[in-house]
């Protein structure tokens, strides 16, 4: 489930990662987070810089779909816009191609 924290809460102001996706729209922008959380381990704090202007709709609604906890925008001292996500152990897999595809189960026909 989905869920949203207080950015001032200090478990999510300071990231165990940093994903830059500056200047990226939203396709290039989950192709790098997809490939920046690739063998985290689950509770990592993630922190997305993301200028595109439809990130606080697609980050939210990435982490709906894949599971990973959407903690929302924190506070940047360089005044950045700045997203908080936690990862989490039984999130969906995603296409490393196609992160707003889950990944086909073997087996499934898809």
């Amino acid at each position: 489930m989905t869920a949203f924290s207080d950015p001032a809460d200090s478990r999510t102001s300071v990231p165990d990662l940093v994903v830059d996706g500056t200047g990226l729209l939203c396709v290039t922008l989950l192709l790098r987070l997809r490939k920046g959380i690739d063998g985290a381990a689950p509770d990592t704090v993630v922190h997305v810089v993301a200028t595109d202007p439809a990130a606080p709709l697609d980050l939210p609604a990435w982490c709906h779909m894949t599971g990973h906890d959407y903690l929302g925008p924190v506070p940047d001292p360089a005044g950045r816009p700045v997203y908080a996500l936690r990862l989490v152990a039984d999130a969906l897999v995603t296409r490393p191609d196609a992160p707003w595809h889950r990944t086909a189960w073997a087996g499934s026909g898809a």
